[in-house]
């Protein structure tokens, strides 16, 4: 199982296909993705990688986040997350990783906060039907009607659909196709519409319910950078595994 990504919708656009078809795609921008830390299972009882993307002012930080990001000699990042992998998919800390870390045609799963939309009532939040246009129904057309609060069964039963706050909520979309790749500017685009709004961090891993390309580089496609070299000297100035 290979790591994910932490990557910024940029946004929508479109790309035509050798036959003049257009494909709806989201421009996702990988902003210098590194690896912070391994997760272990002899030390965190897990096997993981924590990444680390886009740029953030360190007296934004607290003394800890700022000491925690020292220790590693890797500089402040504004989005952390941790993606599981298996035990030979590790990345060596300070890499980053680049585009091509996804092959054209595979399918992804995104991980996104929707837009905030406030309080909703129950026909857009619910997709409520509504009450009559007409026939003595006035001014309430869009009121969710009876909670059940009256005869039977005298009670409104918690988790009722009613209305409410609507979005902000972490949202994964499945089966996603990548269309094309620009490692040079650091860009991923996939078919299809990303949960959140532009500028928004969204997460990419391989899809889990379709087969992984036998062309995809395993364990990533990544790049050792100065950082990742004062880090562990020992490291190649170039890595490109699985060539």
């Amino acid at each position: 199982m290979r790591s994910g990504v932490i990557a910024q919708k940029v946004g929508m656009t479109r790309v035509f296909t050798d036959a003049g078809e257009h494909v709806p795609v989201t421009v996702l921008r990988l902003a210098q993705c590194q690896v912070l830390r391994h997760r272990t299972k002899d030390k965190d009882g897990y096997v993981a990688l924590q990444l680390g993307s886009g740029p953030r002012r360190a007296g934004n930080m607290s003394k800890a986040d700022r000491g925690s990001f020292a220790k590693i000699n890797i500089e402040p990042k504004r989005k952390v997350a941790e993606f599981r992998v298996s035990d030979d998919a590790l990345i060596p800390v300070g890499a980053e990783i680049t585009a091509d870390h996804f092959v054209v045609g595979q399918f992804v799963d995104v991980t996104g906060t929707s837009i905030g939309k406030g309080f909703a009532g129950g026909m857009k939040r619910w997709n409520f039907g509504g009450l009559r246009a007409s026939h003595g129904v006035s001014i309430s057309h869009r009121s969710i009607g009876g909670t059940g609060g009256r005869q039977d069964p005298g009670k409104t039963f918690k988790g009722k659909k009613m209305p409410g706050h609507l979005g902000v909520d972490r949202v994964t979309t499945l089966n996603l196709k990548v269309v094309q790749t620009d490692v040079e500017r650091g860009l991923v685009l996939v078919e299809g519409a990303v949960p959140g709004s532009k500028n928004g961090w969204i997460l990419v891993r391989d899809a889990i319910k379709k087969a992984l390309p036998k062309d995809a580089p395993k364990p990533g496609k990544f790049r050792v950078t100065e950082e990742a070299t004062a880090a562990a000297p020992a490291a190649p100035t170039e890595t490109q595994a699985g060539a």
